[in-house]
Parts: structure tokens; sequence; C-alpha cells
């Protein structure tokens, strides 16, 4: 087998289940909810070979259900932290040497068993801990990871196979090692994908890894760690390490052997990472990789020939789902005001048939936001903004935290195409539009490319093609992914490769072959199989 010149298996985009009344992973996924639900479980840190059970609790507990306490989570310091960086270290000439055939072998059977035994678990721990739906989870923990890991092989395979020329007489060969160090990777709560894919990216790649997962995604976190043992993981390859993230992270950055940073979560922090890595530029072995994808203000630009009915549910589906707590989420929309007002009639009418509730009532939409703090900052803002006068509000702009941190789908509408509600992140369900003159289309276009910081993802809807044509050019730097009568969300590994350029990331485009290449740190190895036997050239001979 090693000595094989080796094709992995061809990658295929996971189907999505229904999970339709009648079906068999609906009863499956409903007896992992119940069970789940009915114990309150200890999540220690993973440490090379050992669970680490440090005695500082935190709860995990139901964003939709504040009652339902689902775990108790041991939280890890600096000591821990270093501690796992150690186990990381050590374990790195073993991981590394492995043939890559090996290393693969572990992602690929830990996709085999999310496919089939581990789907309700992780479908099921993603739903109570994160508030998704039966389908955001599974498009998400299931189908999303799965294809993290196929597909991330396949690009192994491909990235040993890029091959420089060899002339007569020599032999080159480029051999895509791992950083010399560990990887840290700070995972977000919205996605359990992105959570498990951001330390196992690096880790197929032959780094080994520290892992600090979102302290509200520890349930899923959880299970994500017990799939990868169970898939023969060796010990130290990915350590979870979690806690308090300053204190975990400063540790990770100060640490003279960190190889590289994967991170997704907000630009703040982001930010305040790369300047700590600047501060301690001078104290590293190699210059840190930092990979990031943050913050999005994400749009939807309508042309007056765009289909109502289309751009109607991109726009409700595209800021709701998941309570409009992806990265991708549409939360600013630029329309022609003579379509808005038929327009607005159709989402508002959308938008009341929303149900939001306990995701483990199929019927439900909408979940909770993640958490207390989510929920104040999107009220607040919402609140802000009515009481401002240039924002009025279309539909929704009611709440609860009673029982879990529940927020109505909102549509706001504004005079003010700079108006914070279209230049800030909120990460909730809130949509605001702009209606525009359509006889200053041009002039809107410029306003979507400038008005944000971020530069995420972008939706134009029109049927007019001169008009996608004009439109995709003036905002060509406005969206790393940009889609055309779509909604700005729901990318797909292998399909849509993931990431932004200015304040939303480094745009490395996680589920394509551009990530996994910055995980190596190629060496090239020159053979002269007949090497020169003088010194003079030729040129220097007499005529």
């Amino acid at each position: 087998m090693q000595a094989a010149i080796v094709n992995t298996p061809h990658p295929v985009n996971e189907p999505t289940r229904s999970y339709a009344p009648g079906t068999a992973e609906r009863a499956e996924l409903k007896a992992a909810l119940a069970r789940m639900s009915g114990e309150t479980i200890e999540i220690p840190m993973v440490i090379g070979a050992n669970n680490v059970f440090s005695g500082r609790l935190t709860e995990v507990r139901a964003p939709h259900k504040r009652s339902l306490l689902l775990a108790r989570a041991h939280d890890g310091n600096r000591g821990d932290m270093e501690e796992a960086i150690e186990a990381a270290l050590g374990a790195s000439k073993m991981w590394s040497e492995l043939p890559w055939t090996a290393r693969a072998a572990v992602f690929l059977r830990a996709a085999e068993l999310l496919a089939t035994r581990y789907r309700p678990l992780l479908n099921a721990a993603t739903m109570l801990g994160q508030s998704k739906t039966a389908h955001q989870a599974e498009i998400d923990a299931a189908c999303e990871l799965i294809d993290f890991l196929r597909f991330n092989v396949a690009y192994a395979r491909q990235i040993a196979t890029e091959q420089p020329e060899s002339l007569p007489g020599t032999w080159n060969v480029m051999e895509p090692r791992p950083l010399e160090g560990f990887v840290f990777a700070a995972t977000p709560f919205n996605f359990t994908a992105i959570a498990a894919n951001l330390p196992a990216a690096p880790a197929i790649m032959g780094n080994t890894v520290v892992w600090k997962p979102s302290q509200n995604a520890l349930l899923s976190a959880h299970w994500i760690m017990a799939l990868f043992r169970e898939a023969g993981l060796p010990d130290g390859v990915i350590n979870l390490v979690m806690g308090d993230p300053a204190e975990l992270t400063t540790a990770a950055l100060e640490h003279p052997s960190l190889a590289g940073v994967h991170f997704t979560g907000s630009t703040p922090v982001f930010r305040w990472m790369w300047r700590k890595i600047g501060e301690n530029i001078d104290r590293y072995r190699t210059y840190p990789r930092l990979v990031g994808e943050t913050g999005g203000k994400d749009f939807v630009f309508a042309h007056a020939s765009a289909d109502p009915t289309a751009l109607a549910v991109a726009l409700v589906r595209g800021a709701f789902e998941y309570q409009g707590q992806k990265c991708s989420a549409a939360s600013r929309a630029y329309v022609p005001k003579s379509m808005w007002p038929a327009l607005k009639e159709r989402i508002v009418e959308l938008t009341r048939m929303i149900r939001v509730g306990d995701v483990a009532d199929f019927r439900n939409f909408m979940g909770a936001v993640i958490d207390g703090r989510a929920y104040a900052r999107i009220t607040s803002a919402v609140e802000e903004a009515r009481k401002g006068g240039r924002a009025r509000l279309i539909c929704g702009g009611e709440w609860s935290d009673t029982e879990g941190f529940f927020i109505e789908p909102t549509v706001m509408e504004t005079d003010d195409p700079k108006h914070t509600l279209m230049e800030t992140e909120l990460f909730g369900p809130v949509l605001t539009v702009w209606p525009y003159e359509d006889a200053k289309v041009d002039e809107a276009l410029a306003l979507c490319d400038e008005t944000s910081p971020y530069a995420l993802t972008g939706a134009v809807f029109a049927r007019d093609r001169v008009f996608i044509e004009k439109a995709s050019k003036a905002l060509r730097r406005a969206a790393g992914n940009f889609y055309v009568n779509d909604k700005p969300t729901g990318a797909v590994v292998g399909q849509q490769p993931f990431g932004g350029g200015r304040a939303s990331g480094t745009n490395d485009k996680a589920g394509s072959v551009l990530n996994l290449l910055r995980w190596t740190s190629p060496r090239v190895i020159k053979e002269n199989f007949e090497p020169p036997r003088a010194v003079p050239y030729p040129f220097q001979s007499e005529p």
C-alpha cells in the first residue's frame, strides 16, 4: 500500500436528508434529541492521551431552552494550553512522518462514521447546543463536515501530485511538508463543520493542532473529538482546550513554536491576534501563517428586471435561516423604488409565516440566538434604529428572553444608504432595505461597494444580462463569494470555495485546495544523476 501511487476515493457532496415525517432519519434524530436532552454530561479537555477534568466548570445550556442543562465543561487555563502545545509538538514527528495515505485514512473513516452512526449524534448536539433546526444542522454538522473531510483528502493528494519539471539528467521533487511547530485553531459557534475543519485541514497535511472551540459550541466540539478519536486519530494530533478565550489565545500566540493560526470569528478579534503576533514576531522559530475568515455585512442588490418572487424568497431565507447567525447572511438589500411596494408586501407575508421556537419542534423555522450578549446587542441595535428616525420597522421587532433568546425575524427600511444598519454587522435576524431611485442604479452600485468594510458574500438579482455583467464588474471587490439570482448563503464544499477579502478575512477559500496549501511549507529536492566533473564552462575555451 505504501509503495503504491494511490488514488483517493472520488469525493461527492453528501446528499442532504429531508427529515420529513415518517422517515427513518427523523425518528433516529428525534431519539438522539430526547436522549441528549435527558442527561447532563461532563465535557473534558483532551490533551495528548488524557481526558482532563479541571474542575473549573462552564454550564452548557440550550439557547432556546435555558432551563435545559446539557453539559458541564471543564475549562482550562494557561497551564493547560501550554501542556496541549507540548502534546502537539510531541506528536509532530510521528504524525508528519506517516505516509500521507495513513493520515488520509483517518479522516476518510471519520467521514464514513459521520455519514452513518455519528450523524444523529452530531446533528442533535448542534441542534441543542447551538439552536439549529434539523435542516440547518443537517447541512452543517453532517453534510458540510463530511464534504470537508472527503474533499480535503482529495486536495491533499492533488497537492502531492503537483510536481516540477525535470530536464534530462536531473530529477526534481516537491515535498509538501507540514509547517514547523503547531497550529492554533480558534473556531466559532455558528458552524459545526467549520469548528471541525479548522483543526482537521492542517492535520490532514501533517500538522499537529491545539484547538480552542467557542464556549457556545462545546457540546458539538465534544462529539467532534469523539468522532476523530474513534476514527483512529493518534493522541496529540488534535488537542482540545476550552476556557477563557483571551487567556488561552494569548498563551498560544506567545509560544515560540507557533506555526500558524486557523481562525473563524469576529474581525476585531482577528485583528487583535494579528497585532499580537506582530508584537511577538522576534520570538517565533518561523513566520506564522495567518488564515482567517471574519465578519460580513452581506448584500443583495436587485435590479428592476429581477424576478420578484425569487428575490423575496432569497431575502427571507438568506436573512433569517439560522437566525441570521451566518457570516454570509443577507443583512442589507438594495431594491429599486419601483418594485419595493409590491416586494415589501411579499416579504412581510413570507416573514410572518416563520415560526420561532424550540428547534426540537420540527415545525419551527428559527430557533434562538446564541446567548444573552447576542440578544442584547441585536435588540438594542433595532431599538436605537427605531428611535433614530432614519429607519422604519416593516415587520418583526419583537423579542423575549424568558424561556430562550428569541428574536422575531425583523425587516427594517431606511432612506439612508449609510445607516448603521447598512454598515455594521449585527449577526442576527435583521434585514435592512434601502429603496433606491431606479434611474440612479449606478450610484446605488457604488454605494453597495463602498458602504461596508466587509467583502464576504453578496448577490445580484436581475434578468437583464447586461446589468448582471455590469453589477459583477462594479462589485468585483465587494464579495469573495458572489451569487447571481441566488441567496448569498449556502456555499458548498468543492462547488463554491468560501472566503472574502477586506475586513472579512484572508480569503484562503475553505473547501478548496487553496486552504490546504496554506498548511504546507514545501521543500524542493533536485537530484543530479551525472554532476559536472570540471570547473570551467565551455565559453571559457580559446577559439
